[in-house]
């Protein structure tokens, strides 16, 4: 049982982490904070280098928490708002499926987010052997809540940026 939840964990984590530092540093066939915070600004999120820092600062950060199954709730919430914001802003025009470009991972991505608060990280985890493991619907929904309410942050954020 809670096998599965580690390797769930596990692998949205890692991944999560190497995704965040291909726009931090360049590594994985990254484009780091330069071509990142580029791409950033022609997509509307300005200022673009700002926003790729604190995208980049969130999928690690989020990532190694839920890797590590400490403060679930939060490392849903804040991998969550990262997912949410590129499935609206770069995947959202392209439709559903991911083979047009589509937002269909983003979604099993928050999917398993919502999947990992609600249940817990389990007992493999530091949560579980702290016995401080948050969990359930209430945190599953709050997580949810604080993800897309992060989004709506970083796109408002970005036009008042435009605007001055």
């Amino acid at each position: 049982m809670g096998f599965g939840r580690l390797v769930l964990r596990l692998v949205v984590g890692v991944l999560m982490i190497g995704h965040g530092l291909q726009k931090l540093a360049g590594l994985f066939g990254g484009h780091g904070l330069q071509g990142t915070g580029e791409f950033f600004d022609s997509l509307g999120l300005r200022p673009g280098r700002q926003a790729a820092m604190a995208a980049g600062a969130a999928e690690v950060g989020g990532g190694a928490l839920l890797t590590l199954g400490l403060a679930t709730p939060l490392a849903a919430a804040s991998l969550g708002a990262v997912v949410l914001t590129g499935g609206r802003t770069v995947h959202a025009q392209h439709g559903l499926w991911a083979t047009e470009g589509g937002y269909e991972y983003n979604v099993v991505l928050l999917a398993s987010l919502f999947e990992l608060a609600y249940s817990g990280p389990g007992l493999m985890s530091l949560d579980g052997r702290l016995i401080s493991e948050r969990k359930g619907l209430l945190w599953a929904t709050l997580a949810s809540a604080a993800a897309v309410g992060g989004s709506i942050a970083v796109e408002q954020r970005a036009e008042a940026s435009s605007s001055q």
